[in-house]
């Protein structure tokens, strides 16, 4: 199988995958896609499971988008997720998004019903919660929780799960402030505002946010580099703190090494990749996942296509 397929090859499907001896029925879709990791977790959870298909990445510019949806329907496939820059664009395409989709503001998992409709979900919030559950022993309705980086997708997506949780205490910091406005406004909808914070992310507001929470979850983009400096300087961090970084690699990140210097507890995006993707399977197959052979095929990943 490649790596990586396009829109053309998607319109020329059955004459491109011929040679393919499982159909390819599931795919990751996002604009750059070939650095996910998705493809071999899937993978090894249909074999697993017995289920005669493929999942392979699928690079789709944004212009292309709208006119690609219907065509998965037409070559058969059960399903995708979306990934950068698509999210929000899934929301408004499917017929049916649920809770969770309509509260990030996105969608990261389109199911096709036999007759074409199109089923929205969002499993980063959920994802996000199990993960911090299984590495940390602890539920977000416990903690009093940070979000840096919270005016994007995923920010939107944690910091609503957090709310519904609901976390004890929730603040929220970004570089640009205007960029809340929207999350603020979905917000007063299921959050109590006298546990609510908004801010700039900068020194003094990081400052004050850090003493007054348990658990910070990094949603920003910094650290995706190994060269990063950390979103967090280690001398701001408490060891009694918990430190998620929603990037994943195989790797330490920046943020991961404050954390580190500090003798905090903290972890990476890899257990929220792993736990959204077994949702996802789930809303698909409608049957558990295999969640441990995923988490054996992300450790692997690296020597996968």
């Amino acid at each position: 199988m490649r790596k990586v397929y396009t829109f053309a090859d998607l319109e020329n499907w059955d004459a491109v995958t011929a040679s393919e001896p499982v159909p390819i029925r599931l795919a990751v879709i996002g604009d750059p896609v070939a650095h996910s990791a998705s493809p071999p977790m899937h993978n090894a959870a249909l074999a697993a499971s017995h289920i005669d298909a493929r999942y392979c990445r699928l690079l789709i510019h944004p212009e292309e988008f709208s006119a690609a949806l219907p065509l998965l329907a037409k070559r058969n496939f059960l399903g995708v997720n979306c990934t950068i820059p698509h999210k929000v664009a899934a929301l408004a395409a499917v017929d049916h998004p649920d809770d969770s989709a309509r509260r990030a503001g996105g969608v990261n998992t389109i199911a096709f019903d036999p007759d074409g409709r199109l089923h929205g979900f969002s499993t980063d919030g959920p994802g996000l919660a199990r993960a911090v559950a299984e590495d940390f022993g602890v539920q977000l309705s416990q903690l009093r929780i940070l979000v840096l980086g919270a005016g994007g997708g995923a920010g939107r997506a944690v910091s609503m799960e957090c709310a519904v949780a609901p976390a004890k205490h929730l603040i929220l910091l970004n570089r640009n402030e205007e960029k809340l406005r929207p999350l603020q406004s979905a917000l007063a909808e299921i959050y109590p505002p006298d546990r609510l914070l908004f801010g700039r992310w900068d020194h003094d507001s990081l400052l004050h946010a850090l003493q007054q929470s348990d658990l910070i979850i990094n949603c920003s983009a910094l650290g995706m580099n190994p060269l990063d400096p950390s979103p967090i300087p280690a001398g701001l961090l408490s060891k009694n703190q918990l430190v998620y970084d929603t990037i994943y690699t195989a790797n330490r990140t920046p943020l991961n090494l404050a954390a580190d210097a500090a003798g905090a507890r903290s972890s990476n995006g890899f257990s929220m990749l792993l736990h959204q993707g077994a949702l996802a399977f789930e809303r698909w197959f409608h049957r558990p996942a295999p969640l441990e052979v995923m988490r054996n095929a992300l450790r692997d990943r690296r020597t996968d296509d």
